[in-house]
């Protein structure tokens, strides 16, 4: 079992938190709370199988936010000292005091469990960090130049995103949490141009909560899959011009993931819901009075939010605000019953408490309502995709995420993708090009007949979710199934574009 790293443990956390949680319990902060992270990051970018870039990047600092006459208030600092630490306390309190003029909303926070000393490791084998980073370039050109070799394919661009956060937790409800988890993000693309038309073909493989193992055969077969890319590119870039109009979808995991993160992840964020977000990518259409009522799609419809699924970017132990995590339901049955709530929102709207949903992206921010690994779970004994396949008439199979647009309360919205295929009387008659498909969210939704069983199901994502002023970029995962939606308007994306 993976264990948190002895650097880590070594630095001063613990000295700085009792300082600073005593200096704000001496100010009078009805709740203080003392957040130590570091955050190390590295990417790296091949064109052509040739290093392009590379950046490593450390973030270590620790944060203080408290409540103070009913009012929040945040400073952070970076000096490892108690001195410096009772003095970011200081100014966490200032900030309350300075704003309590102008705060018309008393803050209360939910109760939560006392969690005492408690640690938590994500679920990886090997510590990216660990691997020399010429092994990592040389299995990244090594892919590139395999794909080089074939005359359907011009150019080649590789990246490979690796972080690893850790966050010690301590608050004057004597809650003590310390965390580390480690996430990837590989992905390879192919190019080519031919008759005067480009295109490209992407991996489908998703980022995910694991270690160096995932390049290496443990969760995805990524020799397989990018064996397979020229072909797909080749018969892309021979595929006709999709014809406008209604047709049937069967969605892979690996377009519908992002379909279910913007209407569905960001719409029942309760701090969107209730109009708090408003500043930034807008509020959502799922507004509290429809808790319970508001039919989201049809019966085959279940999703869940959860931040305990293993290999999940969203998933960690406890959040920031010393919450232990879990899973709960979002819509069932089709039917709106819960959102993504923190400890502030839950006790808002008395729903009896936060589900773990606080999360910042760097010591110097402060936690704000994050998202959750958002699911849309599968039917126990529900069919394969090419059943799904099977019983359109006429259709498309859409595979890949690519573009897409959402309005400002995650109503209306088009996506496109990577592969897109024709489907004849039940069977796939090849490629298409220029595909997007367009729809309201309850629209969309409600016309899901049919889910995929377990066989179908992947855990897709992205390392980029943002959102906040000033802005704050989240890993989450989404899982899915393949699934099948009834007449649903595809578009034309050249016409569209007017050419």
């Amino acid at each position: 079992m993976r264990q948190i790293d002895s650097d880590f443990l070594a630095l001063p956390m613990r000295r700085l938190a009792d300082a600073a949680l005593q200096r704000a319990r001496d100010l009078g902060a009805e709740h203080a709370d003392f957040r130590f992270e570091r955050v190390r990051a590295e990417t790296l970018r091949l064109s052509d199988a040739r290093l392009e870039g590379s950046i490593d990047a450390d973030d270590l600092g620790y944060a203080v936010r408290v409540v103070k006459n009913g009012t929040w208030g945040f400073a952070a600092g970076i000096e490892l000292t108690p001195e410096a630490a009772v003095k970011v306390a200081e100014q966490a309190v200032e900030v309350a005091v300075i704003s309590a003029a102008v705060n018309r909303e008393p803050i209360e926070l939910a109760p939560e469990p006392v969690h005492s000393d408690v640690v938590w490791v994500s679920a990886y084998e090997v510590d990216p960090f660990d691997v020399p980073l010429s092994d990592k370039v040389g299995l990244l050109a090594g892919w590139s130049e395999d794909l080089l070799k074939d005359p359907r394919v011009d150019h080649v661009q590789a990246s490979l995103m690796q972080v690893k956060e850790q966050k010690f937790y301590a608050d004057t409800a004597g809650t003590v949490t310390t965390q580390q988890r480690v996430r990837l993000h590989p992905e390879l693309e192919v190019m080519k141009v031919e008759d005067g038309r480009y295109d490209s073909m992407r991996t489908l493989a998703p980022p995910v909560g694991r270690g160096y193992e995932y390049l290496t055969g443990t969760g995805w077969d990524f020799p397989g899959e990018l064996a397979r890319l020229p072909e797909l590119l080749a018969e892309k870039l021979r595929a006709p011009s999709v014809q406008a109009g209604t047709y049937d979808l069967v969605i892979d995991p690996s377009n519908l993931w992002l379909t279910i993160h913007e209407s569905i992840g960001h719409a029942t964020e309760l701090d969107r819901a209730l109009g708090y977000e408003a500043a930034y990518a807008g509020t959502s259409f799922a507004t509290f009075d429809q808790l319970g009522t508001l039919v989201y799609g049809s019966p085959v419809m279940n999703v869940t939010g959860d931040r305990t699924v293993e290999h999940g970017l969203s998933t960690v132990g406890y959040d920031d605000e010393g919450v232990a995590t879990k899973q709960f339901d979002i819509v069932k049955d089709g039917l709106l019953v819960g959102y993504q709530l923190d400890r502030r929102m839950a006790l808002m709207k008395d729903l009896g408490g936060s589900n773990g949903c606080a999360f910042a992206d760097s010591p110097g921010h402060m936690p704000i309502q994050r998202m959750a690994n958002v699911s849309l779970r599968p039917a126990p004994d529900g069919p394969s995709t090419d059943e799904l396949i099977g019983r359109v008439e006429r259709g498309i199979y859409i595979m890949g995420d690519k573009s897409w647009s959402i309005d400002m309360q995650r109503y209306n919205f088009q996506f496109t993708g990577q592969r897109f295929y024709l489907i004849e009387n039940g069977r796939l008659a090849g490629q298409l090009r220029d595909v997007a498909y367009q729809a309201t969210t309850t629209d969309f939704w409600r016309s899901m007949e049919a889910v995929g069983g377990p066989q179908t199901y992947v855990l897709g994502g992205a390392f980029n979710c943002g959102k906040g002023q000033p802005g704050q970029v989240a890993p989450v995962s989404h899982g899915c199934p393949s699934a099948l939606f009834r007449g649903v308007r595809v578009l034309n994306t050249v016409q569209e574009g007017g050419k």
